[in-house]
């Protein structure tokens, strides 16, 4: 099998699915059982905005793997002090344990995600502050003015 046909059969280019868009920032599901069906994990990218990041929560089951591809920020897991994460670093959140995730610096930071079993991530499509948007559309970004 080829790369080209293994894509095809389990995956898609990022412009191909619909954008999560929260206040924090945005989320791309590439890989993932409600999109591929016999798949047993999820992966997606994640932009955190300049200056932002995500509440404190939980995936109860499921593990998750972060790995920073741009930017910097502070991360928490569990009950220990927030550590800096950058390009190239790569963690672990076991299940049911809290953790979060900010951007300290005026660029985006941008990271792939893996979740194990896929398919929780659909929770976050019901949040206050998601709207999805369908593929192809660009997602706008206010700036700060305060």
């Amino acid at each position: 099998m080829t790369i080209a046909s293994a894509t095809a059969q389990s995956g898609r280019r990022p412009d191909e699915v619909p954008t999560r868009v929260f206040d924090w920032g945005t989320i791309k599901w590439l890989v993932t059982p409600h999109l591929d069906g016999d798949v047993g994990l999820t992966t997606g990218e994640v932009i955190v905005y300049p200056g932002k990041g995500h509440d404190p929560h939980t995936h109860p089951g499921e593990e998750e793997v972060i790995y920073v591809v741009s930017g910097e920020g502070l991360q928490t897991v569990g009950d220990g002090e927030a550590f800096p994460i950058r390009e190239g670093d790569a963690l672990h959140i076991p299940k049911g344990t809290v953790h979060s995730t900010y951007n300290t610096t005026w660029r985006p930071l941008r990271l792939v995600v893996v979740y194990t079993p896929g398919g929780g991530e659909t929770g976050l499509d019901g949040l206050p502050d998601a709207r999805i948007l369908e593929p192809g559309v660009v997602p706008t970004w206010a700036q700060d003015r305060s």
